[in-house]
């Protein structure tokens, strides 16, 4: 009887930790579905029982949230800014915190970008073109959507979870951020055609697997946006500097 049971914690463990890389190589993202216990079980050619030991196992260490009904999901490793966190309420309260938040983008990003030119799979690669495309195509409506998937697309994949999971838990900031860009920003012409370029320079180095351009083109990118912002700010300009409903 300990033999078997052995053998079926073995199992279990081996479930979970196939998951547990799963989500710290990046193919499953904060709060995405995991894969069914059917399809799981269909795919390891292991027991329910065992796989279901398994998802115990990940949510007692918060890796994974389970809801009724509804299946497992990656759980927010870093808990997301609510609507009354002191930074949220910081962004809207002082001028100065726009350009400190993207003196924190121009950061992560610049890495993110490093990091999806050295590890983007064939798949990142076809999500990166996607997007890029959804931008190039973008209405005045979609544009800070589909700026906001670019980036976060890069950031997927760098396929670094911590990077990941942090800008997941800003998601809020970064969502006012990039709408301040873009509605501040995009109706100056010349603006909207440099920060277009950049956008390319950026999918281009990525694409090519130049990590050094990529990091250049990503840090140049956020700058610029945040250079020109305070500008327009110094000339008087009242900053948008809200995501628009």
């Amino acid at each position: 009887m300990s033999s078997l049971l052995d053998t079926s914690r073995c199992i279990s463990k081996a479930i979970a930790d196939y998951i547990e890389k799963l989500i710290l190589d990046g193919d499953l993202l904060p709060s995405q579905k995991i894969p069914s216990e059917r399809q799981l079980c269909n795919k390891l050619k292991v027991s329910r029982a065992a796989v279901r030991e398994a998802l115990r196992v990940l949510q007692g260490r918060g890796l994974i949230a389970t809801l009724h009904g509804k299946g497992s999901f990656v759980a927010e490793i870093i808990q997301p800014l609510q609507t009354n966190s002191p930074f949220i309420q910081w962004y809207y309260d002082h001028s100065r915190t726009l350009y400190d938040f993207n003196e924190v983008r121009t950061q992560l990003e610049g890495q993110a970008a490093s990091l999806a030119a050295q590890r983007a799979t064939t798949k990142d690669l076809y999500l990166l073109e996607k997007a890029f495309k959804a931008l190039e195509n973008a209405t005045p409506k979609t544009f800070a959507d589909c700026d906001q998937t670019f980036h976060k697309t890069i950031a997927q994949a760098s396929h670094n979870p911590f990077l990941m999971h942090l800008l997941a838990s800003l998601e809020e900031l970064l969502s006012h951020s990039v709408q301040a860009s873009i509605t501040n920003l995009y109706p100056i012409d010349a603006l909207k055609i440099k920060m277009d370029r950049q956008h390319l320079l950026i999918h281009q180095a990525i694409r090519n697997k130049s990590a050094k351009k990529a990091l250049k083109a990503a840090t140049e990118h956020v700058q610029f946006v945040s250079d020109h912002l305070q500008a327009l700010e110094n000339q008087g300009e009242i900053i948008i500097r809200q995501a628009l409903k």
